[in-house]
């Protein structure tokens, strides 16, 4: 395909790209402003095929993704917020000699050339990559290694180019949306957004940072019509929202990922007019692939809907042989090429072109999907299988608790049991456990409660289930 950003500005030179607190540039301008930027970064990168890159979500770090698409190196997005140890692993394993990073980062790391943005000024005259071939990798993003070190998932223009196609037929996208991106661009659920709006020519609307008021604010005050959150931005912004306010009148979707939400935060969501899509995805299918449609929020509670236009799915077991419940299976166009200096790992996923999700579900009768969690996150206790996420839904309704998080324990009795970590106000165990008692089988009722003082989450805000099983002993046990 032609050059996204070159036909682009061609297509729609003068209708707004992006927009940064109080700064606009169309896709013209920003076409001739990454060019610059292009000259600048070529210098110091000349014989780079990869550079590594560490960015907020400010106009700066999105010129230079765009600069270096221009420059046809491949991107290797680096989570600022991983240690320096985690991020020098990182750069080794991507083979990478630069890096560059906003004002903000200030870590040293172990590299050839670390570089600020601001800092580069000699220019070396360059012309923009013509074509974008399907074929090349663009980016690669480290997942967030919950077994063994993390893996460098390589994405190429054809899966953000097919994933958009599916988000766009999905949520009925128009060029006139905007699309308001504070969840991390170094993150798939970032980086989508802003290919998504090269290719609809849309416009992307940046925000640094989550401030649940700062984001209402825009909601109602802009016309933004699509946002990216995890589930704990959704509580959030509803919170802070008050009764009577709803957004602007062009608001259309809330595309929730990172997990399903609970029928409480969707009753809240309803009675302000949000749609809220839940879906379903991760960095080796270059964003979502399953989604629900809006007008199923409240039958389907608990889904997270069907499979995008360009994807299938199916239920089977480690063999691929189809069963009711089981590993979650698709083919799709967007599915990682794979793992970089790992070329045998994506195989061990595969059979017969279709890639194990590792994730376990069913798919109910009218076809939607219903994730039930990793399967390395399943309890077995006395042989009945437990999923963390069945309890952490019931437990998000009772009213105290602000955050849950549910692991399994070693028992003589029963091989295994659950076990809550939570956050909240006036929690006694007594009433935690007869809540439970009322609403799911005995047996997946945690038989003890921790109080914690630290919350571990990832980049996009998904709760971390490992680090809290180190922690048991040490955290205070409600009685």
């Amino acid at each position: 395909m032609e050059n996204w950003l070159t036909k682009r500005a061609r297509l729609t030179p003068n209708r707004v790209a992006v927009q940064y607190q109080d700064k606009q540039l169309t896709f013209q301008e920003v076409a001739e402003q990454a060019h610059g930027m292009a000259e600048k970064i070529a210098v110091v990168t000349e014989n780079d095929t990869r550079v590594a890159l560490i960015t907020h979500n400010t106009l700066t770090g999105y010129l230079a993704i765009m600069a270096l698409q221009q420059l046809g190196k491949t991107i290797v997005f680096i989570n600022w917020r991983l240690s320096v140890n985690e991020i020098n692993f990182q750069l080794s394993d991507a083979n990478v000699n630069t890096i560059l990073t906003d004002d903000s980062y200030t870590n040293i790391l172990k590299v050839e050339k670390q570089l600020k943005l601001s800092e580069l000024s000699t220019r070396k005259k360059v012309n923009p990559v013509t074509t974008f071939d399907d074929s090349f990798v663009t980016s690669i993003m480290y997942t967030s290694g919950t077994t063994g070190q993390p893996k460098g998932v390589m994405q190429t223009y054809q899966n953000h180019f097919y994933s958009a196609m599916g988000s766009a037929l999905n949520l009925e996208l128009r060029a006139d949306d905007s699309w308001l991106a504070v969840v991390p661009i170094f993150h798939i659920s970032g980086f989508s957004i802003i290919m998504r709006g090269l290719i609809y020519g849309m416009s992307v609307v940046l925000q640094r940072n989550f401030d649940a008021h700062q984001i209402n604010e825009l909601l109602v005050h802009q016309n933004i019509t699509t946002i990216s959150v995890v589930p704990v931005m959704l509580k959030q912004l509803l919170a802070d929202l008050p009764k009577d306010v709803n957004y602007n009148k062009q608001f259309r979707a809330m595309l929730l990922g990172g997990g399903p939400t609970d029928s409480v935060t969707l009753h809240q969501a309803q009675a302000h007019h949000i749609p809220v899509i839940q879906s379903y995805g991760m960095t080796e299918t270059a964003s979502q692939v399953v989604a629900l449609d809006a007008e199923y929020a409240h039958q389907k509670i608990g889904s997270v809907g069907k499979p995008l236009f360009p994807v299938r799915l199916k239920i089977a077991d480690h063999t691929g042989k189809p069963q009711q419940q089981g590993n979650i299976w698709i083919q799709s166009p967007t599915l990682t090429i794979g793992y970089l200096n790992q070329p045998d790992k994506l195989e061990e996923q595969m059979i017969d072109g279709w890639f194990n999700t590792e994730d376990y579900g069913y798919v109910d009768s009218d076809g939607f999907l219903f994730v039930q969690g990793r399967e390395g996150d399943m309890i077995n206790s006395g042989g009945e299988n437990i999923f963390p996420n069945e309890v952490e839904d019931i437990y998000a309704d009772y009213p105290g608790i602000s955050k849950v998080v549910v692991v399994g324990v070693p028992d003589e009795q029963w091989g295994s049991v659950p076990v809550a970590i939570v956050q909240g106000d006036n929690l006694r165990r007594e009433d935690l456990i007869q809540f439970g008692k009322n609403r799911i089988a005995h047996y997946k009722v945690p038989k003890h409660f921790y109080l914690a003082d630290y919350w571990h989450t990832t980049a996009s805000g998904k709760t971390q289930r490992k680090p809290f099983l180190s922690e048991l002993e040490r955290l205070k046990e409600l009685k």
